[in-house]
């Protein structure tokens, strides 16, 4: 099997994957296979339910997160996350998602962002952190638990609202 990504370092952003082919929107990059040993919120774990945490094997924890990535999350039959491109990619392209379109809160990276992208949003924030337009963007592209999520938190909030209305 011919590879089609390669892990690389980056300048000032460790390592990071990048493209060897070019890639159009919606084919995937990189597909996920969860490790079995289960695992609490960690840096390098990825959220893979509302309330379950795994380690990817393999390159996965080498993509580098991006304020205004290239590439999203599609849960695959297994549960892992496959990586796939949001737009076209090139080759020689590094490839990158946000790190909240996969964990609803991010606890472990307190640093500032180091993206560099125009869109940077300064720090790397969870999905609930998020502005909507900016969940509008990611559309089709993120972990399914995280929109259930949402819901979920939406329909709480407006239990108060409903329950005075009834009166």
């Amino acid at each position: 099997m011919k590879a089609i990504i390669e892990e690389r370092t980056t300048h000032g952003r460790g390592q990071g994957i990048f493209a060897l082919q070019s890639f159009s929107k919606g084919d995937i990059l990189y597909v996920g296979v969860l490790d079995e040993k289960p695992v609490s919120n960690h840096s390098h774990a990825s959220q893979i339910s509302k309330t379950t945490f795994g380690f990817h094997k393999g390159l996965s924890s080498k993509f580098n997160h991006s304020c205004d990535p290239n590439c999203g999350i599609a849960l695959n039959d297994s549960g892992g996350h496959d990586i796939v491109a949001m737009s076209d990619i090139a080759a020689e392209d590094e490839a990158t998602f946000d790190y909240a379109m996969r964990n609803y809160r991010i606890e472990h990276f307190t640093a500032k962002c180091g993206c560099g992208q125009a869109r940077c949003r300064g720090s790397i924030s969870g999905w609930k952190d998020l502005p909507q337009q900016r969940k509008d963007d990611y559309a089709g592209f993120v972990a399914p638990y995280l929109l259930e999520m949402d819901r979920e938190n939406a329909a709480i909030s407006r239990e108060p609202e409903l329950l005075l209305l009834d009166r």
